[in-house]
């Protein structure tokens, strides 16, 4: 199957090759739009392929040798820092393509914003004194501390402008990939969304902070050998989460809580801009200052 560009009636761009499935929107003067939705069809005819050449490698754990091709070297980059952990170059495969069509776009092209968003992971490129909205995809209806709001609006957005440094979004968890699906989750987070500088990066550090929401050994979780679930998994044999029953507000609080440190810590050391962790209807946010979410 070949890969599939489509203009949507919205303005939008839809790029499809198998599980690949990217929306793309540009803003600007309508020859530039145009121009660079072009280039990004263009780009993406060949991303698929590519990525599976190389594709034994890019399942095999970190430390691991560097691939040959473009997008497959940035995956390798954005999980090489959690190579401490179990961690593979697919942790970022939906944030680095994501990346890798944004740049093609926008190649040349004047145009005000942008973004590409590979089934939720998400790159956009912003020009000074732009800004763009985000929407978190989870039940706001929060029990979370004194503060944290903050800078999530009770719809679950958020400004990002340009005077702020994250250009990448990511999701990962079990409500965001689905049982049953492509990706799956050490952890029992519904959801945790990254902000970092590239998608690649969000992407890798979504899974590690992920992972941490967690509670080894408690009942009422139920976890089954990824290769069991989908034979192709780069997670092997290791045991993934399948199900989670009911969980008190302590056990809740619990996971939660080595969530936040986990991200706390990456927050500290650069490797991600914000965070916002979800279970069962409460969060924990870890957003820029509203100061950063203004368009400057």
């Amino acid at each position: 199957m070949s890969a599939v560009a489509a203009l949507l009636p919205d303005g939008r761009l839809h790029l499809q090759h198998g599980p690949i499935d990217c929306l793309c929107r540009a803003w600007g003067d309508p020859a530039e739009i145009a121009a660079a939705y072009r280039q990004a069809a263009g780009f993406f005819a060949g991303v698929l392929n590519d990525l599976c050449g190389e594709l034994p490698l890019l399942r095999t754990p970190l430390p691991a040798p560097r691939p040959a091709g473009a997008v497959a070297r940035a995956m390798h980059a954005a999980c090489l820092p959690f190579a401490g952990r179990f961690i593979t170059p697919m942790a970022a495969v939906a944030g680095a393509v994501a990346d890798a069509v944004l740049a093609a776009m926008i190649q040349d092209r004047a145009v005000t914003r942008a973004f590409v968003n590979n089934g939720g992971d998400i790159a956009f490129h912003l020009t000074p004194r732009t800004s763009l909205r985000c929407a978190l995809v989870t039940d706001i209806s929060i029990h979370a501390p004194a503060g944290d709001g903050e800078t999530l609006g009770s719809d679950g957005t958020f400004l990002l402008s340009a005077a702020h440094p994250a250009r990448g979004i990511a999701t990962s968890g079990r409500a965001c990939k689905g049982q049953g699906g492509r990706s799956f989750s050490l952890g029992i987070a519904d959801s945790v969304t990254i902000l970092a500088r590239t998608a690649a990066q969000a992407d890798a550090a979504a899974t590690i902070v992920g992972n941490a929401v967690d509670l080894p050994g408690h009942p009422a979780i139920t976890r089954r050998p990824a290769s069991g679930i989908d034979p192709a998994s780069d997670l092997g044999d290791r045991l993934v989460t399948f199900g989670v029953g009911p969980l008190s507000e302590d056990d809740a609080n619990t996971a939660l809580d080595a969530g936040e440190t986990m991200a706390d810590t990456l927050l500290r050391t650069g490797l991600i801009a914000g965070a916002v962790l979800a279970l069962r209807g409460r969060l924990r946010v870890r957003l820029p200052t509203p100061a950063m979410l203004e368009p400057a």
